[in-house]
């Protein structure tokens, strides 16, 4: 897969409580997985970029804007490339696929936003493949009222 892509899951409630699940998730090339939660609302943590990594990406608590863009330069990324977004929540269970040759960043919408990170790179080979961006070099951070 080379596009970023959206995995919708769902939600079982009966009388002895609920399952979430993502059934077309699956654990092919996965080598790791980490959580990450921000101290308050309204955090941003971006941009981090990878060449060869991929990512999923599983909201487990709360909720949190997701965002990504496919770098056409990472000595000199253009400001003005596409980006992607996604709003992810726990209340709507989905594993969000990021490819290798994005970057990627999300905000907390909720206090309790929990992130699950799945990549496909172990920690030693991420580290020759890290690549950070200003967390407002693209800036789809604002929320916009409706």
């Amino acid at each position: 897969m080379d596009s970023v892509r959206l995995l919708d899951g769902g939600l079982a409630v009966d009388d002895r409580g609920s399952v979430s699940f993502v059934n077309g998730f699956g654990f092919e090339g996965v080598k790791r997985f980490y959580a990450v939660a921000n101290h308050r609302q309204g955090f941003i943590r971006a941009w981090h970029g990878h060449r060869r990594e991929a990512k999923y990406v599983y909201v487990s608590q709360g909720s949190a804007l997701v965002c990504a863009v496919k770098v056409d330069d990472w000595e000199n990324p253009s400001p003005g490339l596409p980006i992607e977004r996604f709003v992810l929540s726990a209340a709507k269970p989905s594993v969000l696929f990021i490819p290798a040759g994005y970057a990627n960043g999300f905000m907390s919408l909720s206090a309790d936003a929990q992130l699950l990170f799945f990549s496909t790179s172990t920690v030693e080979e991420s580290r020759g493949d890290d690549i950070r961006f200003d967390a407002r070099f693209w800036d789809p951070w604002q929320i916009i009222e409706r």
